[in-house]
């Protein structure tokens, strides 16, 4: 686990962002720790933030809140993160990956359409994330591996985005170069 601090500060004001029902706030935690994923290949800043980025999906879906199985789900989930934040300041590195993992078994706790909808979020969330790992330059094909997901759906999502990414592209020396010199002018 790579970036200790950064992941403990990432589930502290997680917990306090979902507290507070501000999602906007989830959304930008989980880029932030894209950004740390996609310059280190960490499997676990990987999972914080699809896990962050899925929190914050499931959590702006107001109608999810009525289905059965919310409570046990969202119990899970909760209880996780401070299982998350304990573990880290407790330098417990081993313990926190165990409670990163329940959440996704706490998916398999709840049933019905709720357990459908979460897992597409979830699926979903992987190929966002993935996509915005692919264009912080790591391959396809490792990228595809690292979030599990195929990378027939990654090369779709990512196709989808080609104006962003496009837009987002740092420039080639030789324009860097030119840009300097124009600086200097």
């Amino acid at each position: 686990m790579q970036e200790v601090g950064n992941i403990l500060r990432i589930f502290q004001e997680t917990k306090k962002a979902v507290e507070q029902g501000d999602t906007v706030q989830i959304k930008i935690l989980s880029n932030q720790t894209n950004n740390t994923a996609s310059m280190t290949g960490d499997p676990d800043n990987i999972a914080v933030a699809v896990i962050v980025y899925s929190l914050s999906k499931i959590i702006e879906r107001e109608n999810y809140k009525s289905l059965p199985g919310w409570k046990v789900f969202y119990n899970v989930y909760m209880k996780s993160i401070d299982g998350v934040i304990v573990a880290l300041k407790n330098k417990d590195e081993a313990k926190a990956r165990k409670y990163l993992e329940a959440i996704r078994i706490g998916i398999d706790k709840i049933s019905g359409k709720l357990k459908e909808y979460i897992q597409d979020v979830f699926r979903n969330a992987s190929i966002n994330k993935a996509s915005k790992i692919y264009e912080h330059g790591i391959s396809m094909e490792r990228t595809a591996k690292l979030l599990g997901v195929s990378m027939f759906d990654l090369a779709s999502y990512a196709g989808q985005r080609t104006d962003d990414f496009a837009k987002s592209r740092t420039q080639d020396v030789r324009q860097r170069i030119k840009v300097a010199e124009d600086m200097f002018r």
